[in-house]
């Protein structure tokens, strides 16, 4: 998959990002729609940590759960 998008399969992926991070609204998953950056950048925004903290835990995130 795209690094850069999860688009294709987003609907079915926002209840595993919900369960991961839970301080995302639904506010935040619609905004994100998908995107890597858009999420890396609600979770920085949200959790006050750094930019590539948050990109290795994505990724972590999406290997783990072949996305």
């Amino acid at each position: 998959m795209n690094t850069q998008t999860l688009k294709g399969e987003w609907n079915q992926l926002k209840g595993s990002v919900k369960q991961k991070w839970a301080e995302l609204t639904d506010d935040d998953l619609t905004h994100i729609e998908g995107s890597r950056d858009k999420l890396v950048g609600r979770l920085q925004e949200r959790s006050g940590r750094a930019k590539e903290e948050v990109e290795r835990e994505v990724d972590d995130w999406r290997r783990e759960n072949d996305y």
